[in-house]
């Protein structure tokens, strides 16, 4: 009998791979100096100047950016600072955030996001100020830039910190500057479901030449070199450097950045143009287009959209499952921060923070990334409708 033909499985995130890109790599590997050295160097020049010239560590992870970066600014007990020390962030995050924050032995303070944009509530962050309170780490929700000309007003009169998770956001701008350009200290992500990739890693942008040179330290083990050629280590530090391998990658990336932010925003508008039909019929919610008059400025790492499950006769799980079956990969961006099991822990609980929670109960992220065509995105479009027509 003759076989019934499959459609191609659609994942949720594809990075943007090239025989050039590989040879690259291969090119690195062949000449023996793998761990960081000469292409770790021209990366972190590159994307210095891709952000203004400004001061550039890479690092195995954003995670590690992240965690480096609280070092910088002395917050919480294991840098130099308090465990008093307060750091207010958005219950609409991922892990990583809570985690690092909660590892430099400060204490996580949460807000709530805005329901539709998913960044971080301003006016939360404003009543959540003490004196106790160090820095703000808000996060670039799915690429959508948070509003940074309040953000630093608000820093700037309470003497605050600005460490912005940008893991999200590389090639995102905000009134035409790029996010990691200006402002504070910006960390970044190039994990193979971001916009560019060097498999892992990380890169943290800074204000400061002094402290990025305090963060290369931090990175590798606190060591400093002597003049007569010894070493030696004055502050514990971790082991965060990235292989030139990986840089080697990432230099190939770079320059294809902005071309394939502009194919997401491209199959973005398809989304919207397909879904917005349907939305309102059927209780979808969509997320934010863009901040207004920038629509530039959104680099859509991810489209997550929100099931009307209170009307709908299928959880969650079978609404992905039943993607799955018509191999279409989905995702979760992301689960509220506040109700893991390590912040119950804490004394956080369900109805803090509704939006969050709302979120966190029906996001389900669509497949996006700059190889699909409209006719993939017409598939998936019409799956979700189909799937929740027959559940609604």
């Amino acid at each position: 009998m003759p076989t019934t033909p499959t459609v191609p499985y659609l994942p949720f995130a594809r990075p943007t791979l090239t025989a050039h890109m590989a040879e690259a790599v291969s090119e690195t590997l062949l000449s023996h100096w793998i761990a960081s050295g000469p292409q770790v160097q021209a990366f972190e020049s590159a994307l210095s100047q891709y952000h203004g010239s400004r001061p550039t560590r890479v690092f195995t992870s954003a995670t590690a950016a992240l965690e480096v970066a609280l070092q910088v600014c002395g917050i919480g007990a294991t840098a130099g600072g308090s465990a008093d020390d307060e750091v207010i962030t958005s219950a609409m995050t991922f892990f990583s955030v809570g985690n690092m924050i909660e590892k430099s032995a400060a204490r996580t303070v949460f807000v709530d996001c805005d329901l539709v944009t998913r960044n971080i509530d301003l006016d939360q962050v404003e009543r959540a100020i003490t004196p106790r309170t160090r820095a703000i780490v808000p996060t670039h929700f799915g690429g959508l830039p948070c509003d940074m000309d309040r953000l630093g007003q608000i820093a700037a009169r309470h003497k605050l910190r600005v460490i912005e998770d940008a893991a999200l956001a590389i090639g995102s701008s905000w009134h035409g500057r790029r996010i990691g350009a200006f402002g504070d200290i910006a960390t970044f992500s190039f994990h193979p479901n971001k916009n560019m990739t060097t498999i892992e890693g990380g890169a943290a942008i800074f204000a400061d030449e002094a402290e990025a040179r305090r963060a290369e330290v931090l990175r590798f083990h606190g060591i400093v070199k002597q003049a007569d050629g010894t070493r030696d280590v004055a502050v514990a530090g971790g082991k965060f450097n990235l292989s030139d391998v990986s840089a080697r990658l990432g230099l190939t990336q770079l320059p294809h950045l902005d071309n394939w932010c502009e194919l997401r925003r491209q199959r973005v508008a398809d989304y919207m143009e397909l879904l917005s039909l349907h939305a309102d019929a059927l209780g979808l919610m969509l997320p934010a287009a863009a901040n207004p008059g920038e629509p530039d400025g959104h680099s859509w790492n991810m489209f997550c959209i929100l099931l009307p499950l209170a009307s709908m006769t299928i959880s969650r799980k079978q609404f992905m499952d039943e993607m799955a079956r018509r191999q279409i990969g989905t995702g979760l961006s992301y689960e509220a921060m506040h109700l893991t099991t390590l912040f119950r822990g804490k004394g956080h609980h369900e109805g803090e923070f509704p939006n969050a929670e709302r979120i966190g109960r029906e996001t389900v992220t669509l497949p996006l990334f700059p190889t699909m065509s409209r006719a993939d995105v017409e598939r998936v479009a019409g799956a979700v409708v189909d799937i929740l027509r027959a559940a609604c």
